[in-house]
């Protein structure tokens, strides 16, 4: 596990610049629009090894007398159960995920916005749980007159149109839960709305990726496109801070497509000219913490293929189109990078092959490969006993606890037992126990056998480790493999012809 990033200096180094910003800023308020995952910003942790997934809400922490969060989901997202891949949970479930998570921070929730509002059932209900919940939930709807029309815009019929949003602190970030959220649209309508009031207010854009001040092509940047592949981003160089500087600097099309707007909006609700250019609005310091280049060259090219594979077990099960797909295969030829340069494709893929060819039972054999911390290559595969997640996962964790690969740590009474509870009690469609199935299992053993004990306190040595499997996951398997830290990727295939139980 080579590290080559700081986050410890990147944390110094933001902190001190978004301070600068806010005492720089001509008004009595700033909004700062949070791109990327304010929590557990996992992405950012695989192609900057080192880096500290919550380092952004640590940094808020420090600033928390002085703000309060706004959080924006686009409707559609909604409709769609556009689903977040590190939790595999959908946006609307993320919401409320980062509404607990900013709690356990101690930091202010002001309220929930939904942008680009539609009358659909999954919304109103969505709000609904929210108010009786006693979270403040504001419908936002679509801009008229956006893109082009800015004194429609900027006027009642515009952002006037909106609900104005209670604030009152300095600081005022607005997040969500992925890209396209309606966050930049939020924070201009509360501008609109403040000066309507008397209040100077100011706009800037907390962002990570594209990092401007490495190389267009470089895989760390190419890596956001990949990650980004269903909404079409891509990287470019910042012609306006170029021309206005001297200064090559990367940005993505969406933020050069809407400056012009954004700055004549900012302009005409202002009265000035804030920016010269999008990576002028961007606070952005993340370059800076990087110690290895190579290190992180590699892990973005590793980030790159793993979402490649993401992308065609989402088009097989229907969530992406083919041009999304496309774009994903694109960016990882782009960086020279093929499916099995992943280390654990192709062990997981030539294990099933040879269990195939040795016996006509292992048909429809599963196999799962794990890297270790060591490099070490630990393969599972599927049994009427167990799945070959949870296979792996023992196996794995003998081999960490220095435990003979034979050895038994669940014994064939604790499994004949929850087979038949599954079997005869709950009629499961599949007697094999699943991931969680054979931690319970396993955490009932280690009671009675010190070996399994052991063995189930090395699980924790598992996190950050990457695994590959041969058929598409459950979601219940995938949900236990991500809850402990595992990067697990798949081929697409599903496990049986069944429609339903796939």
């Amino acid at each position: 596990m080579k590290i080559g990033f700081s986050a410890e200096k990147y944390i110094e180094e933001q902190s001190k610049y978004i301070r600068e910003r806010i005492s720089h800023a001509s008004g009595e308020r700033l909004y700062l629009e949070f791109g990327g995952k304010l929590v557990h910003d996992k992405h950012a942790a695989r192609v900057l090894p080192g880096f500290d997934e919550n380092a952004k809400v640590k940094l808020l922490q420090r600033l928390k007398d002085e703000a309060e969060i706004i959080i924006c989901i686009y409707a559609g997202d909604i409709t769609t159960s556009k689903t977040r891949h590190d939790f595999g949970i959908t946006y609307d479930l993320e919401v409320l995920r980062l509404i607990d998570n900013f709690r356990r921070y101690d930091l202010q929730i002001n309220s929930v916005v939904v942008t680009r509002y539609e009358d659909a059932p999954a919304v109103n209900m969505f709000i609904n749980k929210l108010e009786r919940r006693g979270i403040r939930t504001y419908k936002h709807f679509f801009t008229k007159g956006y893109p082009t029309d800015v004194d429609t815009i900027v006027s009642d019929e515009g952002y006037g149109a909106n609900s104005y949003i209670e604030v009152t602190k300095p600081l005022v970030v607005v997040t969500g839960p992925g890209g396209g959220s309606g966050k930049l649209a939020t924070c201009l309508s509360q501008l609109y709305h403040d000066y309507r009031r008397g209040i100077r207010a100011n706009y800037a854009k907390f962002e990570t990726f594209p990092i401007w001040n490495l190389p267009l092509k470089h895989p760390v940047n190419i890596a956001y496109e990949a990650a980004t592949a269903d909404l079409k981003d891509v990287n470019q160089i910042d012609s306006y801070h170029l021309e206005a500087y001297g200064v090559p600097a990367v940005n993505y099309n969406r933020d050069m497509e809407v400056f012009p707007v954004v700055r004549r909006i900012i302009e005409k609700i202002t009265g000035e000219a804030l920016y010269q250019s999008p990576t002028d609005m961007g606070v952005n310091r993340a370059g800076f913490g990087i110690t290895d280049d190579e290190v992180c060259r590699e892990a973005a090219c590793q980030e790159i293929i793993r979402r490649y594979l993401i992308a065609k077990v989402d088009y097989k099960k229907g969530k992406i189109s083919e041009s999304s797909l496309e774009r994903s295969e694109l960016l990882m030829k782009e960086v020279g990078m093929e499916v099995e340069d992943r280390p654990v494709v192709l062990p997981a893929r030539e294990y099933a092959e040879q269990k195939r060819e040795c016996d006509s039972r292992y048909e429809n054999v599963v196999v799962m490969a794990m890297e270790m911390p060591d490099g070490k290559i630990i393969t599972g595969r599927s049994s009427r006993r167990m799945v070959a997640a949870a296979a792996v996962l023992l196996n794995s964790i003998k081999y960490l606890a220095g435990l003979p690969d034979g050895m038994l740590l669940i014994t064939k009474q604790v499994f004949d037992a929850m087979q038949k509870m599954k079997d005869e009690v709950l009629r499961s469609d599949r007697s094999s126990l699943t991931c969680e199935e054979v931690l319970i299992a396993l955490t009932v053993s280690g009671t009675q056998n010190p070996a399994a004990e052991y063995a189930a306190r090395k699980l924790a040595e598992l996190r950050g480790c990457k695994a590959h499997c041969t058929a598409i996951l459950s979601d219940q398997d995938e949900q236990v493999l991500q809850s402990l830290g595992i990067d697990v990727t798949c081929d697409p295939e599903y496990v049986t012809t069944n429609l339903y139980t796939n």
